[in-house]
């Protein structure tokens, strides 16, 4: 799953938030551009974003980054961390997560019907929030009777009160690099993402 999201680019992305052209002391006149902060609905990348001339967007905005594609987006400026995320963007963050995660219901449910051990001793299922080892072995119980069908199924069948809640907090823990490894987000590699940001926009 790791390997596949680093091949992988964003076509569309979530508003986060509007950031204005900074105003300077001494001199009220903005500068600069009007930023996006957004992420991206596949890959939870997040990403900065410059808008076309006069186009208004508003969080949970849902917004095309495709090249060959018209959009409310002039370009992608480049791709930013959880550190920074202005204030704004760090509000909205759970609850476009949980958008997203309730959009693609069927792709997260297929990890839980899917998931597979790490090691002798660990299994994927346990990386989730609240999942030890009694509820990891509940739950592949019951997929071994019958594939989860939903949020909901999961939930009626197992211990596990709130799938979605659970699969958004790891999303956000993965968001800010609190883990050692990645399940749903594309892993950030910094070096790389530095160099980028020297590189002229892709538009």
């Amino acid at each position: 799953m790791e390997g596949q999201q680093n091949r992988q680019f964003e076509t569309h992305a979530y508003v986060l938030s509007v950031v204005p052209p900074k105003e300077f002391f001494r001199d009220s006149r903005p500068r600069g551009d009007t930023v996006i902060q957004g992420v991206g609905e596949s890959h939870f990348t997040l990403l900065e974003m410059i808008p076309r001339k006069d186009m208004k967007l508003h969080p949970q905005d849902r917004v095309s980054i495709d090249r060959d594609e018209k959009s409310k987006i002039d370009h992608v400026r480049r791709r930013i961390f959880f550190e920074d995320l202005v204030p704004e963007s760090v509000t909205e963050l759970p609850l476009v997560i949980e958008m997203i995660v309730t959009k693609h219901e069927h792709k997260f449910v297929q990890f839980f019907n899917e998931a597979a051990p790490i090691t002798t001793r660990m299994h994927s299922l346990q990386l989730l929030p609240g999942i030890g080892q009694t509820l990891m072995w509940a739950i592949l119980e019951e997929r071994k009777r019958d594939p989860f069908k939903n949020f909901e199924d999961i939930a009626s069948r197992t211990k596990l009160q709130n799938p979605k809640k659970v699969v958004t907090a790891r999303i956000i823990d993965e968001l800010r690099e609190d883990v050692k490894r990645w399940l749903f987000v594309r892993p950030p590699k910094r070096d790389e993402e530095e160099q980028d940001r020297s590189r002229p926009p892709r538009r």
